[in-house]
């Protein structure tokens, strides 16, 4: 089972702590914030792992070496040279998670109690392109689902602007499932193929707004979900006492 995990951006929000260690490295309760998500992933059964790098690239390839890749199959995707978003990124990292299976991809920066397993399994018991976990967090910037399309996804709005985007002609936001993206996905690798003629460095999201009508983009919700995004210096203390709860 593949899984990619996203540990290259800047962790600007982490600072000062990101001037000297990437995000990833950034420790809670006595483990880097990669080695929580990567045992997690490796707990789910997922064995063969891609970690993208770029801010102090270096010292997350060393640290994976002293841990000996926590014991499975673990490939790093260089983005030294350039960040390349999120989409760039799994695009660069296409070498890797193309075959015949899909592939989980997990922010090296949440915290949660999901079953990652089950999010992969079900994505298997469809026909999906991409299953993205989503759950009823209050925020701004929603993606919209069709409950009559087996929650497929139609389009995003953000409720403070009143922006809409969505490629279905005609879209307007009423009578559509709205749902929080929790930063955690499964992709199908056929759908690697869709991203050839995008340009090197594009955000996922703007990808799956932009391919929703051509690809099956669909949401699983996320019941009795507890999760926490360590992005922000206040989020430390509180992803501790998270890790003791949960």
């Amino acid at each position: 089972m593949k899984a990619m995990i996203f540990a290259a951006g800047l962790g600007t929000r982490l600072k000062p702590i990101t001037d000297s260690i990437p995000k990833a490295l950034v420790p809670i309760s006595g483990k880097t914030l990669l080695e929580h998500v990567a045992l997690k992933l490796i707990d789910a059964g997922f064995n063969d792992l891609v970690i993208n790098v770029h801010h102090f690239s270096q010292q997350i390839i060393d640290f994976l070496k002293a841990n000996n890749n926590f014991g499975v199959r673990i490939q790093v995707s260089d983005e030294t040279d350039q960040l390349l978003d999120t989409g760039g990124g799994i695009r660069k990292a296409t070498s890797f998670l193309q075959g015949n299976e899909p592939f989980l991809v997990h922010n090296v920066d949440i915290l949660s109690n999901v079953d990652l397993k089950a999010i992969w399994d079900t994505h298997n018991q469809t026909n999906a392109d991409a299953t993205l976990l989503v759950s009823e967090r209050q925020t701004q910037r929603y993606l919209l689902f069709d409950q009559e399309e087996n929650m497929r996804l139609k389009g995003w709005t953000n409720i403070a602007t009143g922006e809409v985007k969505s490629p279905f002609p005609d879209f307007t936001p009423d009578g559509y499932a709205r749902y929080a993206f929790a930063g955690i996905h499964v992709i199908s690798p056929q759908i690697l193929q869709s991203m050839a003629n995008w340009p090197e460095k594009f955000p996922i999201m703007d990808f799956y707004l932009k391919e929703a009508e051509a690809l099956h983009i669909q949401a699983n919700v996320a019941n009795n979900l507890k999760m926490i995004d360590v992005g922000k210096i206040n989020a430390i203390e509180q992803a501790e006492q998270f890790l003791k709860d949960n």
